[in-house]
């Protein structure tokens, strides 16, 4: 799960108006959702999954995630 800081790329989540407010626990829920929903239709390589993905790693709580997702 250790990475070289050159590997890493930062950028933030997109603007998602569905989720205006501060908390972003349902915007977090929802990417996760868009991602396994995406994955089984479409696998890990296909670039709309992997959108899905970087977003619910940068807004859900570090405990929620793992290295292995």
């Amino acid at each position: 799960c250790v990475r070289k800081m050159s590997e890493i790329k930062i950028q933030t989540t997109p603007f998602d108006a569905r989720f205006p407010n501060v908390n972003q626990t349902k915007n977090c829920w929802q990417n996760y959702y868009d991602y396994s929903k995406c994955v089984a239709a479409k696998g890990e390589d296909f670039a709309p999954c992997r959108t899905f993905k970087r977003s619910y790693m940068a807004l859900c709580p570090n405990e929620w995630v793992s290295c292995g997702h």
